[in-house]
Parts: structure tokens; C-alpha cells; sequence
């Protein structure tokens, strides 16, 4: 099947006709939520290599344990936990990621760290100026307010997709996500608006570089489960 014809395919029926044999397909998945996928790995380990391979690694997994896969979950959250699950296993063996527990005098500390970022004149007609400090400030929130600020607000997924994908209550969510703006200042939040949909943004080179790994990936382990087979 024409990939672009695909694209009307919802999760659920890509993953049925890949089941059934139709590989190439799992490409529309890949395209359909690599930047989500991005984003979540990047606000935990604050790494942009390290974040895609998280994605790639993510996919790979999803694409082998596909079969595991129940349909009365969303293939999104599914798919989502299996990222999370990834970089928080590697951010806490580099210790990226903090105390989710720590103190608000301990969030303070870090975010006066950045209190010389003020906005000049000249900045404030940047649009690209205003993204990166807008990342600056998303990279110093604390780790457990920052993966729910870039679902929430970068992702626009909603309270219940962004509490099922972190495991957490919708309460937990409303309120991390309070807190999260709080920290960010009104200010920068109302200004930053506009270049929101640019923080992080998952280009269509590293799509591509993205989607041609794993489906070399996926070639290989496919060869190799030949090769064993042909020896047995």
C-alpha cells in the first residue's frame, strides 16, 4: 500500500495489517508521532541525541512487541510509556533526571539560575530569540513539572492522555502543570506563546533519519530471525 493512502489508517488498523504481514506500514506510525515522541525523551534527558535515540529505540520495541499490543489501550499511550519508560531508565543512569520530591526552595534555586534571561527590546521581535529561551527556561524546571509542561502545553495531549502516559492521577497532572507555568512567569508563558510549536521541534531530516534507522533496524533483526531459522 501507497504509505500516503495509509495515512487515513488509524493506529489500530496500522498495527492489524502490520501484524499481518504488511511491514512498510509501520512507517506511518513512525512519521505520525515522532516529535511527540521526541519531545517527552527530550524533556526528561535534556539531550537531543540521546532523546532520538530514545525514539529509535522506542519504535524498535513497540515493532516487536506489536503483538503484545491491547487494543482497549491507546496505541499513542502505549507507544508513549515505552519511550518514557526508555529515557527515564537512561537519565537515571546518567542522573539527568531529578528528585520529583525535591523541595520548592530547591526549585527556586535553579530557576534564579536563569534570572539574567530577561527579554530586551531586540529579543522581543525575535521569534527564534524567544524559542530558545523559552527552551532554556522548559530545561530548568524540575523534571517531574517539565515532562508535563511539554505533553501538556508543547504536545497539547490532554490531562487524561498525559496522566495514563506518566502513570500518575489527573490531579497530579493539573497540578505539576500549575506549577510549571508558575515557574516559567507569566511573562515569559503569555510571551512565548507564538514560538511554542517551534520549541524542540522534530525537523523532517531527523524524521527521515529517524524512520530510515529503525526500518534498517527492523531489516536486520528480520535477516537474522532467518538465519537462525535456516539453522535449525
Amino acid at each position: 500500500m501507497d504509505i500516503l493512502k495509509g495515512e487515513r489508517l488509524t493506529d489500530e488498523e496500522v498495527v492489524e495489517r502490520v501484524l499481518a504481514g504488511e511491514t512498510p506500514l509501520f512507517e506511518i506510525v513512525m512519521r505520525r508521532y515522532n516529535q511527540r515522541l521526541y519531545r517527552a525523551s527530550r524533556a526528561i534527558l535534556r539531550d537531543d541525541t540521546q532523546a532520538e535515540d530514545v525514539v529509535q529505540d522506542a519504535y524498535v520495541r513497540a515493532y516487536h512487541h506489536l503483538p503484545q499490543f491491547r487494543s482497549e489501550a491507546k496505541f499513542s499511550t502505549w507507544l508513549m510509556r515505552i519511550a518514557l519508560n526508555e529515557a527515564l531508565a537512561r537519565a537515571r543512569l546518567s542522573k539527568r533526571y531529578e528528585d520529583p520530591n525535591e523541595t520548592k526552595e530547591d526549585i527556586g534555586d535553579r530557576m534564579d539560575r536563569f534570572a539574567s534571561a530577561a527579554l530586551d527590546p531586540e529579543q522581543q521581535a525575535s521569534n527564534s530569540e524567544m524559542r530558545r529561551l523559552l527552551e532554556l527556561w522548559i530545561e530548568a524546571l524540575p523534571a517531574a513539572y517539565r515532562t508535563v509542561f511539554v505533553l501538556r502545553d508543547v504536545e497539547e495531549m490532554t490531562t487524561t492522555e498525559t496522566a495514563e502516559a506518566l502513570e500518575i492521577t489527573e490531579d497530579n497532572v493539573k497540578t505539576r502543570l500549575h506549577r510549571a507555568r508558575a515557574l516559567l512567569r507569566k511573562r515569559f508563558y503569555d510571551e512565548g506563546r507564538s514560538a511554542r510549536e517551534e520549541v524542540f521541534a522534530f525537523g523532517s531530516s531527523r524524521c527521515d533519519r529517524v524512520v530510515r534507522s529503525v526500518l534498517a533496524r527492523l531489516e536486520q533483526d528480520r535477516l537474522s530471525a532467518s538465519d537462525r531459522s535456516a539453522n535449525v
